[in-house]
């Protein structure tokens, strides 16, 4: 039954009126002006989309602007004072030419008006939600999210007299039925982990706009390369920009993306949480996102590639993978991400944790580490890594069996990794490899 919070809901509906009727209107950005390729593919605009030239020096590429604080002027006193603060050069917190550049290159391949970069992940999944709630509010997320959301969801919004349900990310009327009078935001993960479900994300716009309630996207599995959220409908998409977004396992970033005025509505809150970007690692991400197509193409062919030969193996019990027929979602995944798929495979093997962690150790080129995205593959367990914070009752629910192994496929040449893995998997069993 879902509980009544009249006076809530009305102060929402009040404070919603007034948002969306606000006439000033907001130009994309903040820019410095560069260009963002809106009309070409996705290879260009990620080299060429929110590049900075200097007009001083002439130096091709954005330079690193390393500094704290900028000269104050009349315009920026102007600004400060029409709250517009977002559009003037006055803090670094507040906003810097590294962080423009590339948030301009991320609204490009995004496909949205505005961008923010953060200093981490959970710096833009925080403050993209606390942005948006306030005392009272209720979210309805999934179980099958990532750790650190999790926890963050769980332990952390009671504290601020909020409330969290968690639901099946791919069972709709779950998910209605969560939703509460006070209900403010649907928060999922376009592709789960570790288990790689696939949200149907239009599905879930429709019980947005059903119910007046905002409709987050964390996709930082799939990247706007193999789906664009804001496309189908979403109002903001979150990514850790430390995975494939950057893909050298070299920098912790985050990004949220969305509207002009819902993304001015966060910024306030990231200078409160005070989870910025540095300029230094606002050159990297920059420099990074010049190869993502080129590198995005590789991780979903090698991935489609290895998921199939551990699919045919006689001693792999079950592969997570979209891409292939046997996926549950398969259909889904054809028509939502249009045939591209993810770089990410997950599998169970026989023998459950022990051959697992065996795998893991004789493996010569997968390296074992958290995280995922990178130019290198990266291979982990889910039960002692991203879900260790759950229970093993929780672990079971979600489907996290014995022996199930999370892969980051990297973009090293396939016929290596096949190699590998089949040596791996023939010294644990000592059968004749078997070869898709």
């Amino acid at each position: 039954m879902k509980k009544s919070y009249q006076g809530i809901e009305e102060k929402r509906k009040e404070g919603d009126i007034w948002f969306n009727d606000l006439k000033r209107k907001r130009s994309q950005g903040p820019t410095l002006g560069t260009n963002r390729y809106e009309s070409y593919n996705e290879s260009t605009k990620a080299i060429h989309a929110g590049q900075y030239d200097d007009p001083v020096t002439g130096a091709l590429g954005t330079p690193i602007f390393q500094c704290s604080t900028f000269y104050l002027n009349e315009s920026s006193y102007e600004a400060i004072e029409e709250g517009r603060g977002r559009d003037e050069m006055i803090y670094t917190r507040y906003g810097n030419p590294s962080q423009w550049s590339v948030q301009e290159k991320l609204s490009a391949l995004e496909n949205a008006e505005s961008s923010i970069v953060f200093s981490s992940g959970m710096a833009a999944i925080s403050t993209a939600i606390l942005g948006l709630l306030d005392k009272g509010s209720h979210v309805v997320s999934s179980r099958d999210i990532y750790g650190g959301t999790y926890n963050f969801l769980y332990e952390d919004l009671d504290k601020y007299g909020m409330s969290v349900t968690f639901t099946s990310p791919t069972d709709i009327e779950d998910i209605e039925a969560a939703i509460q009078d006070n209900t403010k935001i649907l928060y999922f993960e376009a592709l789960t982990n570790p288990l790689l479900k696939i949200t149907p994300i239009e599905a879930i716009v429709a019980l947005g706009k059903k119910y007046n309630v905002r409709v987050i996207i964390d996709n930082t599995f799939l990247t706007p390369y193999n789906v664009k959220p804001l496309d189908l409908g979403v109002d903001l998409v979150v990514n850790s920009a430390t995975k494939y977004l950057n893909g050298h396992s070299d920098l912790i970033g985050g990004t949220v993306s969305g509207s002009r005025k819902l993304v001015d509505r966060l910024w306030p809150q990231m200078l409160k949480n005070g989870g910025s970007m540095d300029p230094h690692a606002c050159f990297l991400l920059e420099r990074s996102l010049k190869t993502f197509a080129l590198r995005m193409r590789t991780h979903n062919t090698n991935a489609l590639a290895l998921a199939t030969y551990l699919e045919n193996h006689p001693n792999i019990n079950k592969v997570y993978y979209p891409g292939l027929a046997s996926h549950d979602q398969h259909e889904l995944a054809k028509s939502q991400l249009k045939g591209k798929n993810s770089g990410m495979v997950s599998f169970e093997i026989e023998g459950g944790d022990n051959n697992a962690h065996t795998l893991l150790k004789l493996l010569k080129l997968p390296k074992e580490a958290t995280s995922l995205g990178g130019v290198e593959s990266l291979i982990s367990l889910p039960y002692n890594t991203s879900q260790a914070s759950l229970t093993k009752e929780q672990q079971k629910a979600i489907g996290i069996n014995d022996g199930l192994i999370r892969l980051s496929v990297g973009v090293e040449d396939i016929e290596d990794l096949i190699s590998d893995f089949d040596q791996a998997i023939h010294s644990i069993f000592k059968k004749q490899p078997n070869y898709a």
